[in-house]
């Protein structure tokens, strides 16, 4: 039968400890020796470069101090002309000093400014009370004086009791009117100057828009002589109208439609009427750009066109130019010439 193995027991396991302990702890001779070798490298190594670092000297701040002190003293003697040279200067008054004298009753309106500044006042102080006395025609109350711009208060209460002039100033008397008949109220007033402009007629015939001048434009109710003017010139410009409607496009009656249809009221272009035409295949760029209607970038891009494509043949051609709209287009088509 097989034999069984006792149990162990308490007292058996504990003398079996330092054996587990021997066993996965433990040290030959070997590697204690080479684990004591390894723990004195490491020692070493810590403790070696201490060692062998050469001794720093110890900082002396004495020669340091010495030199910026050194330093010091130069930039100090540097510096002592140029504040000798924007030292502060006294200057001289403007205005001598005047003495001073006791106060006593006195009267505003007949003293100088040097009176003024010999009870207390400053000079330019004293100058605007006299000119505002001067403009003003005399002081007649003390509360005049008490609003001059710049006067302090200190000084009005100091001066004041002293002022020979009543606190505030005396009480208007009402007009009286006196009551004239109806018919003498306006006999005796002065007739209205004659007007140097003259009147413009109520009515006025209707004339042609492109043989007028200035003189006919001004006839016309709200047309001044600068509007007019600018009226012929826009015309020159254009080469006449073909239309009323281009009125509205002169700068200054563009917010204007009253004055619009004043012209348009008054004024006709005729219907056999021909514009100065403008000739796009010879004129030169200052006369077209000079247009209304053509500008200097379009003006510029028609004289590349032509010099690059050759002449235009038909107005049509302009339709090739991108930058020419069709507004424009139609609004230039009866001054064209080819």
């Amino acid at each position: 039968m097989p034999t069984r193995t006792p149990a162990p027991t308490p007292r058996n396991r504990a003398a079996g400890l330092p054996t587990l302990m021997r066993r996965y702890f433990g040290f030959s001779r070997r590697e204690t020796s080479g684990f004591l070798v390894l723990l004195l490298l490491l020692l070493a190594w810590l403790f070696v470069p201490a060692l062998l670092r050469p001794a720093l000297p110890r900082y002396n701040p004495a020669a340091d101090q010495r030199q910026l002190n050194q330093l010091a003293t130069e930039l100090a003697a540097r510096r002592q002309p140029d504040a000798a040279r924007y030292a502060r200067r006294a200057y001289p008054s403007r205005y001598p000093a005047v003495p001073q004298v006791a106060l006593t009753p006195f009267d505003p309106n007949a003293l100088t400014a040097r009176d003024w500044e010999a009870r207390g006042l400053r000079h330019f102080l004293a100058e605007r009370l006299v000119h505002f006395r001067d403009v003003i025609g005399g002081f007649k109350a003390k509360e005049q004086i008490r609003r001059t711009y710049g006067l302090p208060d200190s000084v009005y209460q100091r001066l004041a009791p002293y002022m020979q002039l009543p606190e505030t100033m005396p009480a208007r008397t009402a007009y009286a009117r006196q009551e004239r008949p109806f018919n003498q109220k306006f006999t005796d007033r002065a007739p209205y100057p004659a007007s140097k402009f003259p009147r413009k007629p109520t009515h006025l015939a209707a004339f042609d828009l492109n043989a007028a001048d200035t003189t006919q434009l001004m006839q016309i109710r709200g047309i001044g002589r600068g509007l007019s003017a600018r009226v012929v010139e826009y015309r020159a410009r254009l080469g006449g109208f073909v239309r009323a409607g281009q009125l509205a496009e002169i700068y200054s009656l563009r917010d204007a439609p009253d004055l619009v249809d004043s012209l348009r009221k008054y004024t006709f272009v005729t219907g056999s009427f021909a514009p100065t035409p403008i000739d796009v295949n010879n004129a030169p760029f200052e006369l077209l750009q000079a247009h209304p209607y053509v500008g200097k970038r379009l003006a510029r891009v028609v004289v590349a066109y032509r010099q690059q494509h050759g002449p235009f043949r038909q107005a049509t051609d302009l339709r090739q130019i991108r930058i020419l709209d069709e507004a424009t287009y139609e609004k230039l088509l009866p001054y064209l010439r080819l």
